[in-house]
């Protein structure tokens, strides 16, 4: 029974394997000067203003909440589109409550004024 697992087993070690001597070899035979320029952060072509360590407002982290929340979404959209036809009444049914869902929600934010930027 594991021998069917040998294969799976050997790819593994080849790719670690070779994964490794190309971590080493870049170590080994890349160049190794800094310099001040190299060492800045890259922000665009720009000379970096200020320091990178400063707090973000929790309204970037929940607008990107939201954009994740409709992204998924978008995606039970698709196969829902796809095999609409097979589904009949009850698919459209369904699709409906789980938006319904969804726009009370963002209702709901909307109302509390999460969506607000200032």
């Amino acid at each position: 029974m594991l021998t069917n697992y040998l294969p799976v087993l050997l790819y593994m070690l080849i790719a670690i394997g070779l994964v490794g001597v190309i971590v080493l070899l870049s170590e080994f035979l890349g160049k190794k000067t800094h310099t001040y320029q190299k060492d800045l952060p890259y922000e665009c072509g720009m000379d970096p203003i200020g320091d990178a360590r400063h707090r973000y407002a929790v309204r970037f982290y929940v607008i990107a909440m939201f954009f994740i929340v409709f992204d998924i979404e978008a995606i039970f959209l698709y196969p829902w589109g796809v095999i609409f036809k097979p589904l009949g009444w009850f698919g459209l049914v369904e699709m409906a409550i789980f938006i319904f869902i969804l726009v009370v929600g963002l209702v709901y934010v909307w109302g509390k004024g999460a969506l607000e930027w200032e």
